[in-house]
């Protein structure tokens, strides 16, 4: 059931300074129009059930944020208007996440979706209750079709202490990248890893961020979907310079229990997962671990994207106890004097899981490739383009072949 009677807990325990001003409500605000034309073909190379998912189309995306109103206490309004269109698809070929699917497996000619968020801000401290946009280690909106993801409820983030960043969380709704409607929420249960996808109106997280020095940061994290399942967070993020590049480590640690009722099931897993980059003149060179511990995989939330390095695109490599390393490579052209032409490429192997569907130990690899280009100058000036290809092999679940083809433009209003 949907519950609308849900308020953010009173937050009395922050210290805060006002501000000398504020801002003006519009002189503030910010309003761009984002056009992203998309097309995306999946091939699979074996196995029962449909050949190919193939759609093509067009996404746009109008978002506006104001400023706040003058005064201690700053008030604002934020507002998202999305359309999608087809321009390619059919009832044998649906299904690719960028259009919506009818009973009769057909796309809609178009759909929409809109969403209001109010907003207020006391000195460093904000509120905003409404549609969210999130982008957080437990739950995080994806962005990897024509609309985005979006999430109804309440956060709050205070910066009242210098290098610490307090986030707070109430969600209970969200409505996916493919959706026009909200809907309560569940978590991936992909090959059968938990008893059931059963919805829960209810997901709280809260959080802390510390940077250390401008080199190294420090965050926690924790999110629960009711009674369903708990998951802590733990990150390490750090760099130095290294003869003529730079050294990177993103370390990323999360402990996953089942909570309350357990009605999907029993949920016990810890991922580690490790990224080590060195960068120099344009070259990023990097080697990242995954692996999973614990009697299941590793939850998280139905439409979103799993926050951890080896998350790829055909496959999550995130079943129980399996474990993957990553080699990735990428390149700036612009070291070449090509500014806006980017090249990269990840490949994963991952080996030792046990998913629920199949007998025995289940290994597979991808490769994942991306090619873009930012138009640098002339009547086409910032218009991306971006060929992205990936090849998945497994020895139980079905080989695909994937290339997805996208133009972006995102259009200055205010």
């Amino acid at each position: 059931m949907y519950k609308n009677n849900k308020i953010l807990p009173a937050v009395s325990l922050l210290c805060f300074t006002l501000p000398a001003h504020a801002e003006s409500f519009l002189e503030d605000s910010q309003a761009s129009l984002k056009a992203q034309n998309f097309y995306l073909n999946r091939d699979f190379r074996e196995g029962l059930g449909i050949s190919k998912r193939e759609e093509w189309a067009q996404g746009f995306v109008l978002d506006f944020r104001s400023g706040y109103t003058p005064g201690i206490v700053g008030f604002g309004v934020d507002a998202l208007g999305m359309l999608g269109l087809k321009l390619d698809s059919s009832a044998g070929r649906s299904g690719t996440g960028l259009l919506p699917v009818g009973n009769d497996g057909r796309a809609p000619d178009e759909y929409s979706k809109f969403g209001f968020t109010a907003k207020a801000r006391l000195s460093k401290t904000e509120l905003k209750i409404g549609t969210q946009l999130l982008k957080y280690p437990t739950i995080a909106s994806s962005s990897g079709r024509i609309l985005p993801q979006t999430f109804q409820g309440g956060v709050i983030s205070s910066k009242e202490l210098d290098s610490l960043t307090f986030t707070y969380a109430q969600i209970d709704r969200t409505t996916k990248r493919d959706y026009s409607h909200s809907e309560a929420m569940s978590l991936v249960n992909k090959n059968g890893r938990f008893r059931g996808t059963p919805a829960a109106d209810d997901f709280r997280m809260s959080g802390v961020d510390y940077v250390l020095d401008p080199h190294v940061s420090l965050s926690y994290q924790y999110g629960e979907l009711d009674e369903i399942y708990g998951q802590h967070y733990f990150s390490l993020l750090g760099s130095t310079p290294l003869g003529a590049g730079k050294l990177a480590l993103d370390a990323r640690y999360f402990i996953s229990d089942d909570k309350g009722q357990a009605v999907a099931g029993q949920v016990d897993n810890r991922t580690l997962n490790v990224l080590l980059s060195y960068s120099q003149a344009g070259h990023t060179v990097g080697i990242a671990y995954q692996g999973l511990s614990g009697s299941t995989a590793m939850p998280y939330l139905i439409g979103t994207d799993a926050y951890l390095t080896n998350y790829m695109m055909a496959a999550d490599f995130m079943e129980t106890g399996e474990r993957s390393w990553q080699l990735r490579y990428a390149y700036d052209l612009a070291a070449l004097g090509i500014p806006g032409l980017t090249f990269s490429t990840r490949y994963n192997n991952g080996a030792h899981a046990n998913p629920a569907n199949f007998a025995g130990e289940g290994r597979e690899w991808e490769r994942d490739t991306d090619l873009g280009y930012t138009v640098q100058s002339g009547p086409l000036k910032n218009v991306n383009v971006l060929w992205r290809n990936a090849a998945l092999r497994s020895n139980y679940q079905r080989d695909i072949d994937e290339n997805r083809l996208i133009v972006t433009y995102t259009l200055p209003l205010l």
